[in-house]
């Protein structure tokens, strides 16, 4: 796929370069560790592909959009692992970044991936530096206090939580970021594709809590039953199982139905589903009603 070489040339770069003579070794490999093989890179991707729907003028721009965006979300899942929060001994099917160098390099290395992923942006801007400022904004929004993905982890740390609240925080803040920066880095209005982001980043909270209850922990690169086990607030702890993949599959027509009309919003569409039958298998939905007969 055309779009994800565009995203793994652009995160090549970004970790060659904070890895230049002078860096200290087991840091600049706890970088690579977190970033390669990545994972379904679903939030780049979306960047790249609004950014294409809205004529994809400044491809560099774009790249280095998507590219911050994804080490922006490399960083939250060193720091999700640290064992102040999930103790993850695997991510993606190998060590977690603290079970591999260390709590005190994993640290480090996740922050270092939020410097880089800014450094990668601004570095990005040089043909449309006019673009920047509002592409910062959205990108930090979608991380920061008071809504991004910071205050999600930290509402994990709070008596009571919304689950929405927490959800749109910890997952969908970033969606709505990747989607909205995509079009500001092809100098088009970002507010009609921030619920497209807003909905799918949804779906995507949803489909966790689904499969840390289903999924297989081998297929899945990381542990099950956390939610249940940390206290987390999950949907299908709340609505039961088939209760949430019902919710999941309402948030991913509403996400489809909320791209604005555009000459890519066919591609748009099909992503939502290719990513949708990924993480919640029709066959899923059908083994629950098969178990729902039978009992």
């Amino acid at each position: 796929m055309e779009s994800l070489n565009r995203i793994e040339l652009a995160l090549v770069e970004a970790v060659v370069a904070a890895e230049a003579r002078g860096a200290p070794p087991k840091l600049a490999a706890a970088l690579r560790h977190a970033v390669f093989p990545g994972g379904a890179r679903i939030r780049p991707l979306l960047c790249v592909a609004v950014a294409q729907a809205c004529g994809d003028d400044d491809p560099a721009l774009s790249d280095g959009a998507a590219a911050a965006i994804e080490l922006l979300h490399c960083a939250s899942l060193v720091h999700d692992d640290l064992p102040c929060f999930d103790d993850a001994a695997t991510r993606r099917g190998k060590a977690s970044v603290h079970r591999a160098f260390g709590e005190r390099i994993a640290v480090l290395a996740g922050d270092a991936l939020i410097v880089l992923a800014f450094q990668t942006l601004g570095h990005a801007a040089a043909r449309s530096p006019q673009r920047l400022a509002p592409l910062l904004a959205t990108v930090a929004a979608g991380v920061g206090m008071p809504l991004g993905i910071v205050a999600g982890q930290a509402w994990e740390c709070e008596p009571r939580v919304a689950l929405r609240d927490y959800q749109r925080a910890k997952t969908g803040a970033l969606f709505a970021a990747a989607t909205a920066a995509g079009a500001l880095a092809s100098g088009v209005e970002a507010a009609p594709w921030r619920a497209f982001g807003d909905c799918l980043g949804e779906a995507y909270q949803v489909a966790d809590d689904i499969r840390d209850v289903a999924a297989d922990p081998v297929q899945l690169g990381k542990p099950i039953g956390q939610d249940v086990a940390l206290g987390r607030p999950s949907v299908a702890t709340e609505q039961g199982l088939g209760g949430a993949i019902l919710h999941f599959d309402r948030l991913v027509a509403r996400a489809a139905a909320a791209i604005p009309e555009c000459r890519g919003a066919f591609r748009l569409r099909a992503l939502v589903r290719m990513e949708s039958e990924r993480l919640v298998p029709q066959a899923m939905s059908n083994d629950l009603a098969v178990a729902r007969i039978a009992a």
